[in-house]
């Protein structure tokens, strides 16, 4: 089929024919096949092809299975990578889901974008990356949330990406941070934009709740469970600038970067040390938020009403404080 849009060549007389076949439907000539990760440079594909080799011969001496979907051989299969892909591939305000940004006459006091919703491959798969912080699962996650903050701050020259601090109970149970992982990887891939680590947990955050029998702090391992109030008045004071770090942020934009979103609690706090500090909080980036955009709004990136929300109390993460 495709030889009968070819130029025709010689006639059965014998003579060459000249005509010129429409170029609208002549198919386009068979290009190399694209690179699919992202980086351009010759030298950091190679260092990823190697990682992967690397990855494929651990494999067999420390057989790993799927985090979503249980398929052997590998921490993440490509299914359920691109199904995380899918997930993340429309970025949407999501502010309007979590009650601590919005006050009571509706009005956004945060905007915030999250590169999908919290559910299926990518809350397996985030819950799996948090626990125990698997390479793979960093990269392709930090892709989801450099898409996110490229949909919050087109350009983004002249922007800081401030991570969410976690505490030191958290660090020294997991040993690592999720976020800065998570934002470690997706710098690579803003160009631009700048990353500034200055915010920490104080000593002794938010107020005592109530008690569990012998007493203590409630919730003390993280706020997995507990209603907007409650998170509020937990986070409330739990943040503060590192020493030295004012100059960093003062009259600079800042967009704050956390994981999940569920109440906004947690990013409010973030944004209100900053503005003590001088800076400029234009919003928030999260990978994940644990409602969905409204589906009334036209525009799953423009901020309007509240409307009808489902909260996936299912899939809802354990958020370390």
């Amino acid at each position: 089929m495709n030889g009968a849009f070819r130029r025709i060549g010689t006639a059965a007389s014998g003579h060459q024919d000249n005509r010129r076949t429409d170029p609208d439907l002549q198919p386009p000539p068979p290009w190399a096949a694209l690179h699919r990760g992202e980086h351009e440079a010759g030298l950091l594909r190679l260092i990823d092809w190697l990682a992967g080799a690397l990855a494929d011969l651990l494999a067999l001496a420390v057989p790993v299975d799927c985090v979503c979907c249980g398929a052997e051989d590998s921490t993440l299969c490509p299914s359920c990578a691109g199904r995380i892909r899918q997930l993340t591939r429309q970025p949407f305000r999501a502010e309007s889901g979590a009650p601590a940004l919005m006050d009571v006459g509706g009005t956004i006091m945060l905007p915030v974008v999250a590169a999908g919703v919290y559910r299926d491959e990518l809350a397996q798969g985030l819950l799996s990356f948090k626990r125990h912080g698997q390479h793979q699962l960093g990269r392709s996650l930090g892709r989801a949330l450099a898409g996110a903050a490229r949909a919050a701050v087109p350009g983004g020259n002249g922007f800081l990406l401030i991570p969410v601090p976690t505490s030191t109970a958290a660090y020294v149970n997991r040993g690592f941070s999720p976020v800065h992982l998570l934002l470690k990887e997706a710098v690579r891939q803003l160009p631009g934009i700048g990353v500034a680590d200055v915010l920490a947990k104080t000593a002794a955050p938010g107020p005592l709740l109530g008690t569990h029998g012998s007493g203590g702090r409630k919730g003390a391992g993280g706020q997995k469970g507990l209603g907007r109030g409650a998170r509020s008045r937990r986070v409330r004071g739990s943040m503060r600038l590192r020493r030295g770090a004012r100059a960093l942020v003062a009259g600079r934009p800042c967009i704050i970067v956390d994981d999940v979103l569920t109440t906004g609690a947690t990013v409010g706090e973030a944004a209100r040390a900053l503005h003590l500090a001088g800076a400029n909080v234009r919003g928030a980036v999260v990978l994940a938020a644990t409602r969905p955009p409204d589906t009334t709004e036209p525009d799953a990136m423009a901020p309007g009403p509240p409307g009808s929300r489902h909260d996936l109390e299912k899939n809802k993460p354990g958020k370390d404080e």
